[in-house]
Protein backbone atom coordinates (compact mmCIF):
# COMPACT_ATOMS: atom_id res chain seq x y z
CA UNK A 1 0.00 0.00 0.00
CA UNK A 2 0.96 3.66 -0.84
CA UNK A 3 2.62 5.12 2.30
CA UNK A 4 1.72 8.93 3.37
CA UNK A 5 3.74 11.54 5.41
CA UNK A 6 1.40 14.14 6.67
CA UNK A 7 3.36 17.18 7.48
CA UNK A 8 3.10 19.78 9.69
CA UNK A 9 -0.46 19.11 11.00
CA UNK A 10 -2.40 20.15 13.89
CA UNK A 11 -2.86 16.33 15.30
CA UNK A 12 -5.62 16.31 17.51
CA UNK A 13 -6.08 13.01 19.35
CA UNK A 14 -8.77 13.13 22.17
CA UNK A 15 -7.90 9.80 23.61
CA UNK A 16 -4.78 10.29 23.75
CA UNK A 17 -5.11 13.84 25.27
CA UNK A 18 -2.91 15.36 22.39
CA UNK A 19 -3.34 18.86 20.51
CA UNK A 20 0.08 19.94 18.89
CA UNK A 21 1.58 20.24 15.83
CA UNK A 22 3.26 17.29 14.38
CA UNK A 23 3.85 14.92 11.34
CA UNK A 24 1.88 11.48 10.86
CA UNK A 25 2.97 8.48 9.12
CA UNK A 26 0.74 5.81 7.39
CA UNK A 27 1.93 2.74 5.93
CA UNK A 28 0.73 -0.68 5.37
CA UNK A 29 -2.43 0.97 6.02
CA UNK A 30 -1.52 1.76 9.66
CA UNK A 31 -0.37 4.71 12.03
CA UNK A 32 3.55 4.62 11.40
CA UNK A 33 6.15 6.98 12.99
CA UNK A 34 7.45 9.17 10.00
CA UNK A 35 10.98 8.12 10.40
CA UNK A 36 10.23 4.49 9.46
CA UNK A 37 8.36 5.63 6.15
CA UNK A 38 10.68 4.54 3.43
CA UNK A 39 9.07 6.71 0.14
CA UNK A 40 5.54 8.64 1.15
CA UNK A 41 3.92 11.08 -0.68
CA UNK A 42 4.44 13.97 1.37
CA UNK A 43 1.26 15.86 2.06
CA UNK A 44 1.84 19.47 3.57
CA UNK A 45 -1.00 20.09 5.82
CA UNK A 46 0.21 23.37 7.79
CA UNK A 47 -3.12 25.00 8.99
CA UNK A 48 -4.71 21.87 9.03
CA UNK A 49 -6.33 19.58 12.01
CA UNK A 50 -5.75 16.13 11.68
CA UNK A 51 -7.73 13.49 13.83
CA UNK A 52 -8.95 10.11 14.12
CA UNK A 53 -11.46 9.62 11.68
CA UNK A 54 -15.02 10.34 13.09
CA UNK A 55 -17.67 7.24 14.10
CA UNK A 56 -21.24 7.74 13.53
CA UNK A 57 -23.58 5.38 15.40
CA UNK A 58 -26.48 6.75 13.52
CA UNK A 59 -27.15 6.17 10.11
CA UNK A 60 -29.93 5.03 7.74
CA UNK A 61 -28.57 3.43 4.33
CA UNK A 62 -32.08 2.68 2.80
CA UNK A 63 -30.79 -0.42 1.28
CA UNK A 64 -32.20 -2.46 0.37
CA UNK A 65 -35.68 -1.16 -0.29
CA UNK A 66 -35.56 2.47 -0.59
CA UNK A 67 -32.67 2.84 -2.80
CA UNK A 68 -34.31 5.71 -4.59
CA UNK A 69 -33.56 7.53 -1.61
CA UNK A 70 -29.83 6.49 -1.01
CA UNK A 71 -27.94 3.09 -1.42
CA UNK A 72 -24.93 1.93 0.58
CA UNK A 73 -22.43 3.16 -1.67
CA UNK A 74 -23.72 6.90 -1.99
CA UNK A 75 -24.23 6.72 1.95
CA UNK A 76 -20.78 5.91 2.50
CA UNK A 77 -19.38 8.24 0.00
CA UNK A 78 -21.86 11.24 1.92
CA UNK A 79 -19.88 9.89 5.04
CA UNK A 80 -16.60 10.03 3.73
CA UNK A 81 -17.06 13.26 2.70
CA UNK A 82 -18.40 14.37 6.33
CA UNK A 83 -15.38 12.71 7.54
CA UNK A 84 -16.72 9.77 9.13
CA UNK A 85 -14.67 6.57 8.73
CA UNK A 86 -16.81 3.94 10.55
CA UNK A 87 -20.61 3.82 10.01
CA UNK A 88 -23.74 2.03 12.10
CA UNK A 89 -26.10 1.28 9.66
CA UNK A 90 -29.73 1.07 11.12
CA UNK A 91 -31.75 -1.84 10.97
CA UNK A 92 -35.04 -0.03 9.25
CA UNK A 93 -34.41 -1.36 5.87
CA UNK A 94 -37.13 -3.18 3.76
CA UNK A 95 -37.42 -5.39 4.98
CA UNK A 96 -35.92 -5.50 7.92
CA UNK A 97 -32.42 -6.52 9.20
CA UNK A 98 -34.06 -8.86 11.80
CA UNK A 99 -32.06 -12.32 10.58
CA UNK A 100 -28.69 -13.56 9.79
CA UNK A 101 -29.11 -13.39 5.79
CA UNK A 102 -30.46 -9.62 6.37
CA UNK A 103 -26.62 -8.96 7.71
CA UNK A 104 -24.64 -11.13 5.54
CA UNK A 105 -26.47 -9.53 2.54
CA UNK A 106 -25.41 -5.89 4.12
CA UNK A 107 -21.68 -7.14 4.56
CA UNK A 108 -21.33 -8.06 1.20
CA UNK A 109 -22.73 -5.33 -0.43
CA UNK A 110 -20.94 -2.87 1.73
CA UNK A 111 -17.55 -5.01 0.88
CA UNK A 112 -18.48 -4.28 -2.29
CA UNK A 113 -19.15 -0.65 -2.76
CA UNK A 114 -18.78 1.01 0.02
CA UNK A 115 -15.89 3.72 0.95
CA UNK A 116 -16.20 3.39 4.86
CA UNK A 117 -16.41 0.83 7.48
CA UNK A 118 -20.00 0.29 7.95
CA UNK A 119 -20.94 -1.94 11.14
CA UNK A 120 -24.57 -3.30 11.03
CA UNK A 121 -26.95 -2.88 13.42
CA UNK A 122 -29.38 -5.26 14.00
CA UNK A 123 -33.48 -5.45 15.23
CA UNK A 124 -34.26 -5.56 18.94
CA UNK A 125 -37.59 -7.78 17.83
CA UNK A 126 -38.74 -9.10 14.57
CA UNK A 127 -39.98 -6.74 11.70
CA UNK A 128 -39.23 -4.13 14.51
CA UNK A 129 -43.23 -4.63 15.41
CA UNK A 130 -41.93 -4.55 19.12
CA UNK A 131 -43.56 -8.32 19.54
CA UNK A 132 -41.64 -10.77 19.47
CA UNK A 133 -37.91 -10.68 20.49
CA UNK A 134 -35.99 -11.05 17.21
CA UNK A 135 -32.82 -14.05 17.15
CA UNK A 136 -30.21 -11.88 18.65
CA UNK A 137 -27.67 -14.64 18.92
CA UNK A 138 -27.70 -15.55 15.21
CA UNK A 139 -27.63 -11.61 14.59
CA UNK A 140 -24.60 -11.49 16.97
CA UNK A 141 -23.25 -14.60 14.81
CA UNK A 142 -23.87 -12.57 11.33
CA UNK A 143 -21.80 -9.77 12.68
CA UNK A 144 -24.24 -6.87 14.19
CA UNK A 145 -22.56 -4.48 16.44
CA UNK A 146 -25.85 -3.21 18.41
CA UNK A 147 -29.22 -3.61 18.25
CA UNK A 148 -31.98 -1.04 17.53
CA UNK A 149 -35.20 -0.93 16.81
CA UNK A 150 -34.90 2.36 15.19
CA UNK A 151 -37.43 4.83 14.55
CA UNK A 152 -39.86 2.64 16.70
CA UNK A 153 -39.50 2.17 20.83
CA UNK A 154 -40.88 -1.31 22.29
CA UNK A 155 -43.68 -0.35 24.58
CA UNK A 156 -43.91 -3.76 26.06
CA UNK A 157 -41.69 -2.94 29.43
CA UNK A 158 -41.44 -7.03 29.91
CA UNK A 159 -40.37 -7.76 26.21
CA UNK A 160 -37.46 -4.97 26.62
CA UNK A 161 -36.45 -6.40 30.08
CA UNK A 162 -35.41 -9.69 28.32
CA UNK A 163 -33.96 -7.71 25.14
CA UNK A 164 -31.89 -6.19 27.50
CA UNK A 165 -31.16 -9.36 29.44
CA UNK A 166 -30.06 -11.03 26.02
CA UNK A 167 -28.11 -8.27 24.50
CA UNK A 168 -25.81 -8.52 28.00
CA UNK A 169 -25.25 -12.25 27.38
CA UNK A 170 -24.00 -10.96 23.56
CA UNK A 171 -22.34 -8.07 24.48
CA UNK A 172 -24.51 -5.86 22.23
CA UNK A 173 -25.37 -2.36 23.10
CA UNK A 174 -28.63 -1.33 22.89
CA UNK A 175 -29.48 1.94 20.55
CA UNK A 176 -33.30 3.34 21.56
CA UNK A 177 -35.52 5.54 19.79
CA UNK A 178 -37.39 6.78 23.24
CA UNK A 179 -40.76 7.50 22.32
CA UNK A 180 -44.25 6.67 24.22
CA UNK A 181 -46.92 6.21 21.48
CA UNK A 182 -49.55 6.89 23.09
CA UNK A 183 -48.23 10.33 24.26
CA UNK A 184 -46.84 11.22 20.55
CA UNK A 185 -49.91 9.86 18.48
CA UNK A 186 -50.52 11.64 15.62
CA UNK A 187 -48.16 14.13 16.53
CA UNK A 188 -45.53 16.13 13.72
CA UNK A 189 -44.17 18.82 15.33
CA UNK A 190 -42.76 19.57 19.21
CA UNK A 191 -46.06 20.33 21.61
CA UNK A 192 -45.60 23.70 22.51
CA UNK A 193 -46.06 27.72 21.71
CA UNK A 194 -45.61 26.90 17.98
CA UNK A 195 -47.59 23.36 17.51
CA UNK A 196 -50.56 25.98 19.52
CA UNK A 197 -50.28 29.06 17.05
CA UNK A 198 -49.41 26.74 13.68
CA UNK A 199 -52.49 24.70 14.52
CA UNK A 200 -50.55 21.56 14.25
CA UNK A 201 -50.88 18.19 16.57
CA UNK A 202 -47.94 17.85 18.85
CA UNK A 203 -45.33 15.38 20.00
CA UNK A 204 -45.06 16.09 24.06
CA UNK A 205 -41.33 16.41 25.53
CA UNK A 206 -42.82 13.77 28.02
CA UNK A 207 -43.28 10.63 24.91
CA UNK A 208 -39.31 10.95 25.56
CA UNK A 209 -38.55 11.57 28.53
CA UNK A 210 -40.98 8.18 29.77
CA UNK A 211 -38.99 5.93 27.62
CA UNK A 212 -35.24 7.29 29.02
CA UNK A 213 -36.66 7.03 32.41
CA UNK A 214 -37.90 3.25 31.57
CA UNK A 215 -34.32 2.31 30.18
CA UNK A 216 -32.82 3.83 33.41
CA UNK A 217 -34.30 1.60 35.64
CA UNK A 218 -33.62 -1.28 33.37
CA UNK A 219 -29.83 -0.65 33.10
CA UNK A 220 -29.31 -0.21 36.87
CA UNK A 221 -31.55 -3.63 37.51
CA UNK A 222 -29.78 -5.66 34.11
CA UNK A 223 -26.47 -3.60 34.80
CA UNK A 224 -25.98 -3.16 30.56
CA UNK A 225 -25.40 -0.16 28.24
CA UNK A 226 -28.70 1.78 26.91
CA UNK A 227 -28.05 4.37 24.73
CA UNK A 228 -30.06 7.14 24.19
CA UNK A 229 -30.54 7.83 20.53
CA UNK A 230 -31.36 11.39 19.28
CA UNK A 231 -31.82 13.14 23.08
CA UNK A 232 -34.08 16.62 22.23
CA UNK A 233 -35.89 17.40 25.57
CA UNK A 234 -33.88 19.41 28.48
CA UNK A 235 -36.32 16.97 31.20
CA UNK A 236 -34.09 13.72 29.32
CA UNK A 237 -30.64 15.49 29.93
CA UNK A 238 -31.56 15.99 33.87
CA UNK A 239 -32.85 12.34 33.48
CA UNK A 240 -29.28 10.95 32.01
CA UNK A 241 -27.10 13.90 33.88
CA UNK A 242 -28.18 11.69 37.11
CA UNK A 243 -27.81 8.26 35.88
CA UNK A 244 -24.91 8.88 34.84
CA UNK A 245 -23.47 10.39 37.54
CA UNK A 246 -24.52 7.40 39.76
CA UNK A 247 -22.83 5.31 37.55
CA UNK A 248 -25.54 3.74 35.80
CA UNK A 249 -24.78 1.67 32.21
CA UNK A 250 -26.26 4.68 29.77
CA UNK A 251 -25.39 7.27 27.26
CA UNK A 252 -27.12 9.71 24.73
CA UNK A 253 -26.39 11.27 21.32
CA UNK A 254 -27.27 14.52 20.49
CA UNK A 255 -27.38 15.42 16.76
CA UNK A 256 -26.50 18.65 15.19
CA UNK A 257 -30.23 19.74 13.91
CA UNK A 258 -31.15 19.74 17.63
CA UNK A 259 -28.13 21.51 18.48
CA UNK A 260 -29.29 24.44 15.92
CA UNK A 261 -32.75 24.30 15.14
CA UNK A 262 -36.05 24.89 17.27
CA UNK A 263 -39.32 24.54 16.23
CA UNK A 264 -40.05 28.22 15.47
CA UNK A 265 -38.64 26.51 12.28
CA UNK A 266 -41.89 24.85 11.91
CA UNK A 267 -43.82 28.09 10.74
CA UNK A 268 -42.20 28.31 7.52
CA UNK A 269 -44.22 24.88 6.81
CA UNK A 270 -41.03 23.41 4.87
CA UNK A 271 -41.03 19.60 5.15
CA UNK A 272 -36.79 19.63 5.67
CA UNK A 273 -37.83 20.62 9.02
CA UNK A 274 -39.66 17.83 10.09
CA UNK A 275 -37.82 14.89 12.14
CA UNK A 276 -38.87 12.53 15.47
CA UNK A 277 -38.02 13.07 17.85
CA UNK A 278 -39.00 16.96 16.64
CA UNK A 279 -37.00 20.36 16.63
CA UNK A 280 -38.19 21.57 20.02
CA UNK A 281 -38.05 24.92 22.21
CA UNK A 282 -34.83 27.20 22.66
CA UNK A 283 -35.06 25.84 26.36
CA UNK A 284 -34.46 22.52 25.27
CA UNK A 285 -31.70 23.46 22.79
CA UNK A 286 -29.28 25.19 24.96
CA UNK A 287 -30.12 22.15 27.44
CA UNK A 288 -28.59 19.56 24.75
CA UNK A 289 -25.70 22.04 23.89
CA UNK A 290 -24.73 22.34 27.65
CA UNK A 291 -25.49 18.66 27.96
CA UNK A 292 -22.47 17.89 25.01
CA UNK A 293 -20.37 20.68 26.09
CA UNK A 294 -20.34 18.81 30.16
CA UNK A 295 -20.23 15.08 28.78
CA UNK A 296 -23.77 14.33 29.87
CA UNK A 297 -23.97 13.93 26.36
CA UNK A 298 -20.79 11.53 25.27
CA UNK A 299 -21.86 10.87 21.34
CA UNK A 300 -22.59 13.38 18.50
CA UNK A 301 -24.83 11.44 15.43
CA UNK A 302 -26.37 12.31 12.45
CA UNK A 303 -29.39 10.44 12.25
CA UNK A 304 -28.78 10.35 8.92
CA UNK A 305 -32.43 10.08 7.08
CA UNK A 306 -32.27 10.17 3.22
CA UNK A 307 -35.75 10.82 1.71
CA UNK A 308 -36.67 11.88 -1.92
CA UNK A 309 -37.61 14.78 -3.53
CA UNK A 310 -40.82 13.97 -4.49
CA UNK A 311 -41.62 12.05 -0.22
CA UNK A 312 -41.04 15.78 0.57
CA UNK A 313 -42.84 17.58 -1.67
CA UNK A 314 -46.11 17.14 0.31
CA UNK A 315 -47.81 18.73 2.92
CA UNK A 316 -46.10 19.18 6.20
CA UNK A 317 -48.66 16.73 8.27
CA UNK A 318 -48.00 13.87 5.41
CA UNK A 319 -44.16 14.10 5.05
CA UNK A 320 -42.12 11.60 6.49
CA UNK A 321 -39.85 12.20 9.36
CA UNK A 322 -35.94 12.67 8.74
CA UNK A 323 -33.10 14.43 7.03
CA UNK A 324 -29.69 13.47 5.93
CA UNK A 325 -26.94 15.08 7.97
CA UNK A 326 -23.46 13.29 7.36
CA UNK A 327 -21.91 16.15 4.93
CA UNK A 328 -23.04 19.00 7.23
CA UNK A 329 -22.18 16.94 10.68
CA UNK A 330 -19.20 18.65 11.21
CA UNK A 331 -19.32 21.92 9.76
CA UNK A 332 -22.69 22.78 11.77
CA UNK A 333 -21.09 21.76 15.09
CA UNK A 334 -18.00 23.46 14.67
CA UNK A 335 -19.83 26.48 13.90
CA UNK A 336 -21.84 26.27 16.48
CA UNK A 337 -19.97 25.03 19.37
CA UNK A 338 -16.41 25.78 19.02
CA UNK A 339 -15.95 28.66 16.86
CA UNK A 340 -18.83 30.36 19.30
CA UNK A 341 -16.44 29.72 22.72
CA UNK A 342 -18.86 26.94 23.61
CA UNK A 343 -15.56 24.04 23.71
CA UNK A 344 -12.28 23.18 22.53
CA UNK A 345 -11.76 21.28 19.59
CA UNK A 346 -10.84 18.55 20.83
CA UNK A 347 -13.81 17.98 22.99
CA UNK A 348 -15.99 18.01 19.92
CA UNK A 349 -13.79 15.62 18.40
CA UNK A 350 -14.66 13.04 21.23
CA UNK A 351 -18.27 13.66 20.93
CA UNK A 352 -17.49 11.63 17.17
CA UNK A 353 -14.60 9.65 18.41
CA UNK A 354 -14.00 8.39 21.59
CA UNK A 355 -17.97 8.86 22.37
CA UNK A 356 -19.55 6.47 20.48
CA UNK A 357 -16.51 4.25 19.87
CA UNK A 358 -17.20 3.78 24.09
CA UNK A 359 -20.45 2.88 23.03
CA UNK A 360 -19.74 0.12 20.41
CA UNK A 361 -16.82 -1.15 22.78
CA UNK A 362 -13.99 -0.12 20.19
CA UNK A 363 -10.62 -0.13 22.40
CA UNK A 364 -8.25 2.09 21.97
CA UNK A 365 -9.56 4.01 19.38
CA UNK A 366 -6.71 7.01 18.68
CA UNK A 367 -3.98 7.93 16.67
CA UNK A 368 -1.43 5.83 18.33
CA UNK A 369 1.04 4.28 16.00
CA UNK A 370 -0.04 0.53 14.94
CA UNK A 371 -3.61 1.39 14.91
CA UNK A 372 -5.58 1.58 11.31
CA UNK A 373 -5.34 4.55 9.44
CA UNK A 374 -9.00 5.81 10.07
CA UNK A 375 -8.19 9.83 9.41
CA UNK A 376 -9.78 12.96 9.00
CA UNK A 377 -8.04 16.22 8.07
CA UNK A 378 -10.03 19.22 9.11
CA UNK A 379 -9.73 23.10 7.96
CA UNK A 380 -11.43 24.69 10.82
CA UNK A 381 -10.69 27.98 9.12
CA UNK A 382 -12.47 27.70 6.28
CA UNK A 383 -15.77 29.77 5.92
CA UNK A 384 -18.68 28.10 3.33
CA UNK A 385 -22.36 28.49 2.51
CA UNK A 386 -23.76 24.46 2.50
CA UNK A 387 -24.85 23.86 -1.05
CA UNK A 388 -26.64 20.58 -1.18
CA UNK A 389 -26.18 20.25 -4.71
CA UNK A 390 -22.76 19.12 -3.79
CA UNK A 391 -23.58 16.45 -1.82
CA UNK A 392 -22.44 12.91 -2.43
CA UNK A 393 -25.91 11.78 -0.98
CA UNK A 394 -28.58 10.70 -3.22
CA UNK A 395 -30.70 12.69 -1.37
CA UNK A 396 -31.01 16.34 -0.53
CA UNK A 397 -33.56 16.64 2.19
CA UNK A 398 -31.44 19.19 4.15
CA UNK A 399 -32.77 22.57 6.00
CA UNK A 400 -29.50 23.68 5.91
CA UNK A 401 -28.67 24.93 2.36
CA UNK A 402 -27.28 28.11 1.81
CA UNK A 403 -26.30 28.09 5.92
CA UNK A 404 -23.16 29.85 6.68
CA UNK A 405 -20.90 27.89 8.33
CA UNK A 406 -16.78 27.78 9.70
CA UNK A 407 -14.64 24.82 9.28
CA UNK A 408 -14.98 21.66 6.86
CA UNK A 409 -13.56 18.30 6.23
CA UNK A 410 -10.44 18.52 3.88
CA UNK A 411 -9.61 14.82 3.31
CA UNK A 412 -10.26 11.25 4.44
CA UNK A 413 -8.30 8.00 4.92
CA UNK A 414 -9.73 4.96 5.79
CA UNK A 415 -7.04 2.24 6.22
CA UNK A 416 -4.67 4.44 4.67
CA UNK A 417 -6.45 5.07 1.86
CA UNK A 418 -8.08 7.90 0.31
CA UNK A 419 -11.62 8.08 0.07
CA UNK A 420 -12.25 11.96 0.37
CA UNK A 421 -9.89 14.52 -0.82
CA UNK A 422 -11.88 18.01 -0.71
CA UNK A 423 -9.00 20.38 -0.25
Amino acid sequence: MKEYLLKNARIVDPLQKTDSTGDLGIADGKISDPGKLSDPEVLDLKGMVVAPGFIDIHVHLRQPGNTNAETVKTGCMAAAAGGFTSIVAMPNTKPAADNAGAIELLRATAARDGVVRVLPCGCMTNAQKGEEMAPIGSLKSAGVVALSDDGRCIQDHALMRHVVEYAKYFQLPILDHCEDVALAAGGVMHEGKWSVLLGMNGISSASEELMIARNILLARQIRWKIHMQHVSTKGSVELLREARKRGIMVSGEATPHHMTLTDECVKHFDTNYKMNPPLRSEEDRLAVIDAVVDGTISVIATDHAPHTKTAKLVEFDNAPFGIIGLETAFSLCHTELVASGRMPLIDLISRMTTGPAEVLGIQNYSLAEGNDADIVVLDVDQKYAIDPDRFRSKARNTPFGGREVVGRVAMTFVGGKPVYDGR
